[in-house]
């Protein structure tokens, strides 16, 4: 006789609160391996950094003379952001007969973090990571917040998980060994984050550019505790990017297809930049702005020496391509975050990333050539 079938409820206990700290100074890398060591005294350190890092000493500064398993990426950069490398530092860990009472440390821009929280992420199911960001870039955005992630090899963040440090060491001094481009490209993360959350804070970037691009240290790490308040407000509000922290895409839609179809020639933040001029176009294309938000956010990008238009050798249709396979889209398309105003995203029924069409795109798209 055929028996009712059966079922078996599994409870998941929810994830406790929990909280990390950040850590904000110039010329305090030196000291931040004494507490690593000292806080997490049962976990056996692995570090995951680059060539570059390794060249202008930073690695050294950190570890000082101490023997410590490393592993260097090498070429640096987003040219070896793939799930090769993460396999790599997965099986180099296996090798140093690392197990689940390991510690990633993080010692780079936002490629090395990404790549180690991801390796972090998946090693052995899941083991602490440390960011120690030493880029603009990294500093202002992605050492924060828990996205981490690698590329395929169509489109930007493909394969990643949502990984929260255990820490986060910032020593904006590291700023001064990095190139004027990435400087500058870096910074745009953090005109992001004045553009989507405070408009104090853009005219602070307007009326303090020339001490920025000198890299004065109090004005760097008021910009750092700025960038690090406005992300960790957004994340504690919406960890796993279901709604309101997809405002911190400001410019990436656009700018993450721009990035990809130049072959990352673009770095990050020169393809944000344009992102964002072509959000602000499409914002004028809605009638939603009426103000002169679209020339102050152009005036500041040029001023950091920041694209605004599309490279010639860049297609249209290959940036509509890859806005189809954009991570976050829906039905093949994405949404799109807007501005209500500088300094406030736009939010309508509760949502934070809205319907554009592909028309309406393709036409602001057009303008940017």
């Amino acid at each position: 006789m055929a028996q009712d079938g059966q079922r078996l409820d599994v409870v998941i206990p929810g994830v406790e609160a929990s909280s990390y700290p950040i850590t904000i100074g110039h010329g305090t890398l030196s000291g931040v391996w004494g507490e690593i060591l000292q806080t997490w005294p049962k976990h056996n350190p692995f570090v995951v950094t680059d060539s570059e890092l390794v060249k202008a000493g930073h690695l050294q500064t950190l570890v000082g003379a101490e023997k410590v398993p490393t592993f260097t990426i090498d070429p640096a950069g987003e040219v070896s952001k793939h799930i090769q490398t993460v396999v790599a530092i997965v099986e180099r860990m296996e090798k140093e007969c690392l197990g689940r009472d390991s510690i990633i440390v993080a010692l780079g821009g936002g490629t090395v973090g990404d790549i180690a929280g991801f390796a972090a992420a998946i090693f052995k199911r899941g083991v602490p990571v440390i960011q120690i960001p030493t880029t603009t870039v990294a500093q202002a955005d992605s050492s924060v917040g828990g996205k981490t992630g690698v590329d395929s090899s169509v489109s930007k963040n493909a394969f990643g998980a949502f990984w929260q440090p255990a820490a986060v060491y910032i020593d904006v001094a590291t700023l001064t060994t990095l190139d004027d481009r990435q400087y500058r490209a870096g910074l745009i993360e953090s005109v992001k984050h004045a553009a989507i959350m405070d408009a104090e804070y853009f005219g602070f970037f307007e009326t303090n550019i020339d001490a920025i691009l000198n890299k004065d240290m109090a004005v760097l790490e008021q910009i750092a505790a700025t960038n690090c308040r406005i992300k960790a407000d957004v994340v504690q509000q919406d960890p796993t990017e279901k709604n309101m922290r997809r405002i911190l895409n400001y410019g990436h839609t656009i700018g993450h297809a721009v990035e990809s179809a130049s072959g990352f020639e673009l770095l990050h933040g020169e393809s944000v930049a344009i992102g964002m001029i072509a959000a602000g176009k499409l914002e004028k294309a809605l009638g939603l702005a009426d103000d002169d938000r679209l020339e102050r956010i152009t005036n500041l990008l040029v001023k950091l020496g920041m694209p605004i238009r599309i490279p010639a050798d860049i297609t249209k249709e290959k940036i509509i391509d890859l806005l189809r396979t954009d991570k976050k889209a829906v039905g093949k398309w994405p949404r799109f975050v807007l501005l209500e105003s500088l300094g406030a995203a736009l939010c309508r029924d509760g949502q934070w990333a809205h319907e554009v069409s592909q028309d309406m795109v393709e036409r602001c798209l057009d303008e940017l050539y």
